[in-house]
């Protein structure tokens, strides 16, 4: 007769193969390599960049690509990038990459967290036109074939912006026929987002 149950030995020996395996495939894992440079992270044309730029990572310069650190920041965490330091060699931390990006943007960390969140929702990200707003934001399926949809600008809660710059930012994004979308970040690091208008009367 057909014995469908296994013994407590062989469950165990079945969960330890199991980890093995995962370990073994962790282990055999390929990083991309990025070098750390004063205000980016930068990947050797040696490294795969097809496979990052066509999912919407970086800019292309020299046969290289140069990430922003709110890029390589998500890299990293997700076990993709792997970083090392330009001058020493060494290995860098996620938390020393936050570091040197905090010493060149006092808002990284907020930058970092909203990038994450829109990347983990499915949407493509790039940086944004440089006229106080972060990110440019693709609609689903559509990066490399349209223009980016929405524009988002962070806050983090508690930090006053003034009206007058926020009117300016939203007359100048609907200028361009954009949707301008307010993230605001909660001390607990919970992110909200508001789709914002000019309200005419008539």
């Amino acid at each position: 007769m057909l014995n469908l149950f296994h013994s407590k030995g062989g469950r165990d020996e079945m969960k330890e193969e199991k980890q093995k395996k995962a370990k073994q495939k962790k282990d055999e894992r390929t990083f991309i390599h990025g070098l750390l440079g004063e205000d980016s992270v930068i990947v050797p044309p040696s490294e795969d960049i097809e496979g990052l730029t066509s999912r919407g990572y970086g800019t292309p310069k020299d046969g290289g690509l140069v990430l922003a650190f709110y890029e390589a920041l998500y890299l990293l965490g997700k076990g993709i990038l792997e970083v090392k330091d330009e001058k020493t060699g060494e290995t860098v931390s996620f938390e020393e990459l936050l570091e040197r990006a905090r010493s060149i943007n006092e808002d990284a960390w907020v930058k970092y967290l909203i990038y994450r969140d829109l990347r983990s929702r499915g949407y493509f990200v790039r940086e944004g036109f440089g006229f106080g707003v972060d990110f440019r934001v693709y609609k689903r399926g559509e990066y490399g074939k349209s223009a980016a949809a929405y524009l988002v600008l962070g806050i983090r809660e508690g930090k006053p912006i003034v009206v007058e710059e926020l009117a300016r930012i939203l007359t100048r994004v609907q200028s361009l026929k954009k949707n301008l979308i307010l993230s605001v970040i909660s001390r607990r690091g919970e992110i909200v987002y508001y789709s914002l208008s000019r309200l005419s009367f008539m």
